[in-house]
């Protein structure tokens, strides 16, 4: 079975939507699909089993919340 996941991150503005893509880009290869629109990056997975779409979703969030702190967006702020 085919088990497909679909993650959107937003961001305040374009360009930290692709400063996040690039960053993330190099880990995430042949694991998911991946794209920039506007504010969005949104990442789709494939997988074989819940599992293991679980572990790679949990691995895209870890590393995602690292890009954020590097480039220090408050998500409490508007």
């Amino acid at each position: 079975m085919q088990i497909t996941a679909r993650l959107t991150f937003h961001y305040q503005g374009e360009e930290q939507a692709k400063i996040a893509y690039q960053s993330l880009e190099p880990d995430n290869r042949n694991y998911l699909e991946s794209k920039v629109i506007n504010k969005n990056l949104t990442c789709e997975i494939h997988g074989e089993s819940v599992p293991r779409v679980l572990a790679t979703l949990d691995d895209l969030i870890f590393s995602e919340i690292l890009v954020e702190k590097m480039l220090k967006i408050d998500g409490d702020k508007k």
